[in-house]
């Protein structure tokens, strides 16, 4: 039995896996769960990890708060040694069209902040401090910074759960994913905030992996726009923070494992450097609206 456990949502390719894979080849004492939405890719995923007694598939559907639900009440079940890191890393951009989660709320709200906000509700309960709490945003949160995306916009997280009407645009998806990115700032910072700033042993800091070519965060987008995604994309890598997703999956499970960030908590990071974060991602109360919706929301689904 190895001596602690770490969960992280979408690991079966692109971020996820590479930080798994870094977590495994870390310390022989890591257990990662693979919390992905298709155990089949799940399973191929842990076998090219090749760390068989060190890996196991997870089903979650973060589209699902249900999924999500049940996911965390297997755990318990699953013979783990402790769980000692939670890595919120899946996610996903919709530029057209209206989709909706299985519980009617807008896919990119849905996946990107709700589902994590329930994992980390359901699971709570079940970390072993110390523990760490790593949230996967984007700099494309900040309006500040230059990344060709249209800047967040968030009034209320009521405004955000379901589809504008006539579906989404492309520059009004590509907006919904911004601040969906926000949407994971300000629930990093409310949750340390609740959690006392690490006083109970678990620490919660948000992470920007840069712009990674191989990603498949653009499978949303349309054929043309995919291959112009291919294509142009990896010739940007000499920009700055634009990774590869091996040097990005470093970098995320080192905020899991250094012993230098043991007790860094309420911090953004961008790759290794700790930044400032969007002047908005500190706004105390759209953290508390954001908190209180998904709040009743997922206690809702009870």
């Amino acid at each position: 039995m190895t001596g602690k456990t770490a969960i992280i949502t979408g690991a079966n390719t692109g971020l996820g896996f590479e930080c798994a894979r870094h977590l495994l080849a870390s310390d022989p004492g890591w257990h990662v769960v693979l919390a992905v939405r298709d155990t089949e890719r799940g399973a191929d995923a842990a076998a090219r990890l090749g760390c068989p007694g060190r890996t196991t598939v997870g089903e979650i559907d973060l589209a699902s708060l249900r999924s999500v639900r049940r996911f965390a009440e297997a755990l318990p079940h699953l013979g783990l040694p402790p769980l000692h890191a939670l890595v919120c890393n899946a996610g996903l951009q919709l530029v057209t069209g209206t989709q909706t989660t299985a519980d009617g709320y807008e896919m990119t709200f849905g996946v990107n902040h709700l589902g994590h906000f329930a994992l980390t509700a359901h699971i709570f309960d079940t970390l072993a401090a110390p523990a760490r709490i790593v949230v996967v945003s984007s700099g494309t949160h900040d309006p500040q910074r230059f990344t060709g995306m249209p800047a967040p916009q968030y009034n209320s997280a009521e405004q955000l759960l379901r589809p504008p009407p006539g579906g989404l645009t492309g520059a009004e998806g590509r907006r919904r994913y911004t601040t969906s990115k926000l949407c994971n700032m300000l629930f990093s910072y409310e949750l340390d905030r609740r959690l006392g700033h690490g006083s109970r042993g678990i620490t919660v800091n948000a992470f920007d992996p840069g712009l990674m070519p191989g990603s498949g965060l653009a499978r949303g987008y349309s054929p043309g726009q995919r291959l112009a995604w291919r294509l142009l994309m990896p010739a940007m890598r000499v920009l700055p923070n634009v990774n590869s997703t091996r040097r990005s999956g470093v970098n995320l499970a080192a905020l899991v494992t250094d012993p230098d960030l043991a007790d860094v908590t309420g911090a953004y990071f961008e790759g290794t450097r700790r930044i400032p974060s969007s002047r908005d991602s500190y706004d105390a109360g759209k953290a508390a609206d954001l908190w209180q919706t998904s709040e009743r929301l997922v206690s809702a689904d009870h």
